[in-house]
């Protein structure tokens, strides 16, 4: 199998690496610049341009499945291509909670609900798709946030403090569900993450999506662990 990497950072990461390690799958990685340190470990590193579909076209020629950590327009640009090269299987940048559980009307989409549309659109055509829950990647609680693990950039909640809760300030917003208890998580490690996609790779066939969870809590016991670990290190 051939298979395209879409976006270089974190999870990106994560998935060459046992791609890399644990397969003989051939892959390559979608970068918009060249990336010297990634391609140093051996990958084949390909520098596209999202907006030109004649030039994804010929970079995804011959592609069976692509894995995209990119959203937006350039995601949707990733799949009208992918579809026109005959690729089997899309797996969209939806590396959060179940689709089916969303809101109508969800402040964080940045444009998955339109990729979903298009994938669905190209499935009877051939193209299967399945999407990854793992709910909360615990990257987002880390030192500096998820961009101190190079993921979720352009997500705007990518700082430190910038979800649930603040470590360094103590400073968290717990929300509750309908009966007024305290919002349950999943919350999985994005090495995890990026382990169950290329195992799922080797699946005779994709739902249209795949759940994980490294572990549910209630997000007032996050911030207990979160106060807990403030206190040890204080």
């Amino acid at each position: 199998m051939r298979v395209a990497i879409a976006g270089t950072g974190g999870l990106a990461y994560w998935i060459a690496h046992y791609l890399s390690t644990e397969t003989f799958h051939q892959f390559i990685l979608l970068s918009r610049a060249p990336k010297p340190h990634l391609a140093a470990k051996g990958w084949q590193i390909v520098v596209v341009d999202y907006e030109n579909q004649t030039d994804l076209l010929f970079q995804l020629a011959g592609v069976d499945a692509v894995v995209s950590t990119v959203s937006g327009g350039p995601q949707l640009a990733l799949i009208e291509a992918a579809a026109r090269v005959g690729a089997r299987r899309f797996a969209p940048a939806e590396f959060t909670g179940s689709s089916v559980l969303r809101p109508t009307v969800d402040p964080l989409d940045r444009g998955q609900r339109a990729a979903i549309a298009r994938l669905q659109f190209y499935k009877p055509q051939g193209m299967a798709y399945t999407v990854f829950s793992c709910g909360i990647l615990y990257e987002r609680f880390a030192p500096g946030g998820s961009w101190s693990s190079n993921i979720g950039r352009v997500s705007g909640i990518g700082e430190e403090g910038d979800y649930i809760f603040n470590m360094r300030t103590m400073k968290a917003q717990v929300p509750h569900d309908s009966s007024g208890q305290p919002a349950t998580v999943c919350m999985t490690a994005s090495q995890d993450v990026g382990h169950f996609i290329v195992a799922a790779l080797d699946l005779p066939e994709w739902p249209s999506e795949l759940r994980m969870c490294g572990e549910r809590m209630s997000v007032s016991d996050v911030v207990t662990v979160g106060e807990l670990l403030r206190s040890i290190l204080a």
